[in-house]
């Protein structure tokens, strides 16, 4: 179903201003869907797929984007099929990152390319890449509320642009600034006793839990991953309560603290044995 898509890719350097760009390009060119850093984005929404600007590290930005991962590729294959859209603009840096990303998509070859020096100049270029290098700034071609249940963690602030197409007609572009908020409110600590405290709440909250022994935080930039050891009372279902737990823990944390938490480790250290009545 996928093959009578027509492609279309919007190629140029990282930080150059696609994401910027990207719905005004598309708009010209009469494309409704974007290919964007991993999302699947219909004019202001997100209808499918996992961003890439949430990878810890470099080389997993890329295999989100790319779709490696096998859940990913097939998670947008499936959205691809159910929508069945006519036309859709990829962003890459690259035209070998475009190859990479119709193939694991099985999407035809680009029917057109458009290059970022076609539609930017030198200097609007140059900008782009200093504030990506300077302040941290990722623009997500989406308005700022489609963003915040996915970006925890983050400073998310809207960006609005008033232009105008080739015809003349107003074009009002909404877009999104993303920034960890190391990089915006400068240096911060949530002390690990705060984590501890939210994950024994929630604890006393999970029927079948009889206490938390012990707590451990690992904090990278724009995430939080925590392990937890806890006692399972005697009689309850092992993984339905350890995985109950974990969801409102994660839940609860980001909740209360708005870090985005990366993974939540629950293990069952030992079983409580109730004392008989």
């Amino acid at each position: 179903m996928e093959s009578k898509i027509k492609v279309y890719a919007f190629v140029g350097p990282s930080g150059t201003g696609k994401s910027y760009r990207a719905q005004l390009v598309a708009s010209e060119n009469d494309i409704h869907y974007i290919i964007d850093d991993g999302l699947l984005i219909h004019e202001n929404d997100i209808v499918a797929g996992n961003s890439a600007k949430k990878a810890p590290t470099k080389i997993e930005t890329v295999k989100k984007a790319i779709f490696i991962d096998e859940k990913d590729r097939n998670e947008m294959r499936s959205a691809l099929k159910r929508i069945k859209p006519e036309a859709i603009l990829i962003l890459g840096t690259s035209d070998g990152m475009i190859e990479k990303i119709v193939d694991n998509l099985n999407l035809p070859k680009p029917e057109k390319t458009i290059y970022i020096n076609q539609v930017a100049t030198e200097n609007e270029m140059e900008t782009a890449r200093r504030i990506r290098t300077t302040e941290g700034k990722h623009v997500i071609p989406v308005p700022t509320f489609e963003l915040k249940r996915d970006f925890a963690g983050y400073i998310l602030d809207p960006l609005q642009i008033f232009k105008y197409r080739k015809n003349n007609e107003p074009y009002i572009s909404e877009k999104s600034i993303i920034r960890p908020t190391f990089s915006y409110l400068g240096k911060f600590t949530i002390s690990d006793t705060v984590f501890r405290q939210i994950t024994e709440y929630v604890a006393k909250k999970v029927e079948g839990i009889h206490r938390v022994s012990r707590v451990r935080v690992e904090n990278s930039i724009g995430a939080t991953n925590i392990y937890v050891e806890v006692y399972v009372i005697f009689g309850y279902n092992i993984v339905q309560v350890l995985r109950d737990f974990k969801e409102r823990v994660k839940k609860e944390i980001e909740r209360l603290t708005t870090m985005n938490v990366q993974e939540v480790s629950v293990v069952a250290k030992g079983i409580h044995m109730p004392e008989n009545k």
